[in-house]
């Protein structure tokens, strides 16, 4: 049954969020230098060993290592990651308040992402072999191979530098939408290459099926033939590439934040891990692991709206 399916699932989930967490937490015992002594350390290069070892143990870094592991698990699971080693802010606060930041421009994103793949995967299909069809697919390929970083600087040099119409960087007030509308546009226009080729692929297996012959032999327009017929059909599969492009905007580009200079949760974690700032970067590959599991799961959720005929059983 579909209750028993998702029961599954979220009892998969847990051992998968706990080894997730166990990773999270090792980072800053696989990476190189120890905490303390890095805190610790004065300009001049120097520091002191009783403020070291007073440090550790105001921070618990002196119990043994499982311990610590547990400890940081049972607060994790309330929201509580400790605070920053260098702002002394809560980490679970500095991160929602950048992952509200990476989620508006992700919104906007995906909006462009869709506004393009969606009436260009379709008109493709419909153009099959035309000279339309051509040209949809160049352009998909051309924004599948470009990176995003050369694509950030070459808007960048045209849209800031040559015509002066939009700021080359900076976050603004995080409401200006003109600081939003390069960084979404670098981001939607290559997730709207991946998602235009899987949905040309998907609506021209589609158009071949018997249903969609019995639905105009019925007298029905051409129009309702594909957008209630073919189309919703044809997005079954591409909605799995729609929800990992959903996973990727919301952890946050972190070359695209950085060259834009937006303040989401892929630039914290440049900064926190340029800075050392373990506590930080432990928080935030927790906060991108769940939002990546949940969008998962939602997929799963979106699968049985779009084709009905989907049921979970127990031998699925």
């Amino acid at each position: 049954m579909l209750n028993d399916y998702f029961i599954r699932r979220v009892l998969y989930l847990v051992p998968v969020l706990i080894f997730i967490s166990f990773m999270s937490f090792s980072l800053i015992y696989i990476a190189p230098g120890d905490p303390a002594e890095i805190m610790m350390t004065s300009p001049s290069g120097g520091y002191d060993e009783a403020a070291v070892e007073a440090f550790r143990i105001a921070h618990g870094l002196d119990q043994p290592f499982y311990i610590q592991y547990l400890n940081w698990l049972k607060n994790a699971a309330v929201g509580d990651f400790g605070y920053s080693y260098m702002s002394e802010q809560s980490v679970f606060e500095t991160v929602l308040n950048a992952f509200e930041n990476t989620l508006k421009l992700s919104v906007l994103a995906l909006a462009i992402a869709l506004v393009i793949a969606i009436p260009l995967g379709v008109v493709s299909a419909l153009k099959h072999n035309t000279i339309v069809d051509d040209t949809c697919r160049f352009g998909a390929l051309l924004g599948v191979s470009i990176p995003n970083f050369w694509q950030a600087y070459l808007m960048i040099i045209f849209f800031s530098v040559i015509v002066h119409w939009l700021p080359a960087s900076g976050f603004g007030h995080g409401t200006d939408i003109s600081y939003m509308i390069l960084p979404a546009a670098v981001l939607g226009t290559g997730s709207a290459a991946v998602m235009m080729r899987m949905i040309r692929s998907s609506m021209l297996d589609v158009m071949g099926k018997e249903y969609i012959q019995t639905a105009r032999g019925k007298g029905l327009s051409e129009k309702i033939v594909i957008v209630r017929h073919a189309l919703k059909n044809a997005l079954v599969p591409v909605i799995t590439v729609i929800g990992l492009s959903i996973g990727f905007l919301l952890n946050g580009s972190v070359v695209v934040e950085t060259i834009f200079g937006w303040s989401g949760i892929g630039n914290l974690v440049v900064d926190s891990i340029l800075s050392h700032d373990y506590m930080m970067v432990q928080g935030s590959v927790l906060f991108v692991a769940v939002i990546f599991l949940l969008i998962n799961f939602f997929v799963d959720l979106v699968y049985v709206w779009a084709n009905p005929e989907i049921r979970y059983d127990k031998t699925s």
